[in-house]
């Protein structure tokens, strides 16, 4: 498998990781859309939105229960979006499943 963020996960290609366990990896976007902008990624390779199931919906819950952390980690104390791209037409360039946390400014209130 071609993946970018599995070999971040591999170690193969560096990052600065923001957090990590055995089911999750938190690092620093490299082309960063706000002051803090931290991608969320889950060990296992799961390519979109699209894919998430019963069998591994508890990787997302353990996430989504991990964010506030990361955020408060990370500095962000007044609020932040989280965000996922699903698919072509939402621009999602890497086909493993992340969540972007986005904050340490306002930000806009359009989404589009």
């Amino acid at each position: 498998m071609d993946c970018l963020f599995c070999a971040i996960i591999e170690g193969t290609i560096p990052s600065k990781k923001a957090y990590e366990d055995d089911k999750m990896l938190a690092f620093y976007d490299i082309n960063p859309q706000a002051p803090v902008h931290i991608l969320v990624i889950p060990k296992k390779h799961i390519a979109s939105v699209d894919e998430v199931n019963s069998e591994n919906s508890d990787i997302i819950a353990a996430i989504f229960e991990k964010i506030p952390e990361i955020a408060k980690t990370a500095g962000i104390t007044n609020g932040y979006r989280v965000v996922s791209n699903c698919g072509d037409d939402a621009c999602q360039t890497v086909k493993h499943l992340h969540f972007h946390i986005l904050g340490g400014k306002p930000l806009a209130g359009e989404m589009a």
